[in-house]
């Protein structure tokens, strides 16, 4: 069987792309196969992860880079592996809407909320569980969705709810969220995605 090639998007320490690692070894993503790994930032330890499971990973660094080049240097690397699904993993570089287009329904993005809820310009990062705290919510969670090429969001695949508790600090919070959300929705998001463009293909 063909496996889907997926390309892992990151900027920092790459917990998510670690799930994703462990969720392959285990199996659980038997229709798709990491094959890269890209980092925003140079030295980012979610390079250091791909390495010590085997997968190429390297850095396109952003800062002092104008977006055309930095989108250049994603693009050529996608292209050198043979990448079929992008996954977002923690990449905190927003891609334009040019770059977004050559991917069509090939871009998941995993963001630490229930969407529509916390969503949108400047809500990333502990500034979304820092505003859910603030609102008092009693549930919040994360969504994994396509990126389409209009909008930072797209068709929502997959969602899971995580109870907020009355003594959450953010870090607290961020911390459940991707233990019982992101980590496991994840995953399941790529598997998915990876059956469906296999399908596809043939």
């Amino acid at each position: 069987m063909s496996r889907t090639r997926i390309a892992v998007l990151v900027s920092g320490g790459g917990t998510n792309l670690e799930a994703l690692l462990q969720a392959q070894e285990a199996g659980g993503i038997p229709h798709g196969e990491i094959v890269l790994v890209l980092s925003s930032a140079e030295g980012a330890y979610a390079l250091e992860r791909a390495k010590n499971h085997g997968v190429p990973g390297f850095a396109v660094p952003r800062r002092g880079t104008g977006r055309v080049q930095f989108e250049a240097g994603l693009q050529a690397k996608l292209e050198e592996y043979g990448a079929e699904l992008i996954v977002l993993a923690g990449f905190l570089s927003i891609l334009s809407a040019d770059f977004v287009k050559r991917w069509p329904g090939r871009i998941l993005n995993v963001h630490p909320s229930l969407i529509p809820a916390f969503c949108g310009k400047d809500y990333y990062g502990l500034r979304v569980h820092e505003a859910a705290l603030a609102r008092g919510v009693k549930v919040s969670g994360a969504t994994v969705h396509l990126v389409n090429e209009i909008a930072d969001g797209g068709p929502i695949l997959l969602q899971r709810a995580v109870e907020v508790l009355h003594d959450d600090t953010p870090e607290r919070l961020q911390r459940r969220i991707m233990e019982q959300a992101e980590w496991v929705l994840l995953p399941q998001a790529a598997e998915l995605m990876a059956e469906k463009l296999g399908k596809k293909e043939r």
